[in-house]
């Protein structure tokens, strides 16, 4: 089985600079048709084709905007009461019992 990668972009945390989508050696970052809560048009990962690599986070100025995930498949599966879906949840930050959706990025009480 393919390893399957993946970029979360903490939306309202991007300011929209374009030093992420700039940097991407696999072009899977774009900038969203969708403005954020501060008015900027935040970078979108486009859905496929992650190496991993990290560049976007090492670029990114803003800290907490992005998070990359790699082999997603290795994850645990749950369901997500906000999008309503068995979802993979990645583990939270602060809180070993918190996890993440990986779909909406709202923690999960586990």
């Amino acid at each position: 089985m393919a390893v399957i990668n993946r970029i979360l972009i903490q939306v309202d945390d991007c300011k929209g600079c374009g030093l992420c989508i700039d940097a991407c050696p696999v072009n899977v970052l774009d900038f969203a048709d969708e403005l954020n809560a501060m008015g900027y048009r935040p970078s979108h990962y486009k859905g496929e084709g992650c190496t991993g690599c990290g560049t976007c986070f090492y670029t990114c100025p803003e800290p907490r905007a992005i998070t990359v995930v790699r082999n997603i498949e290795g994850l645990e599966d749950g369901y997500c009461p906000h999008c309503k879906n068995t979802v993979k949840l990645l583990s939270g930050f602060r809180d070993s019992e918190e996890k993440i959706c990986i779909e909406c990025l709202k923690p999960i009480n586990s």
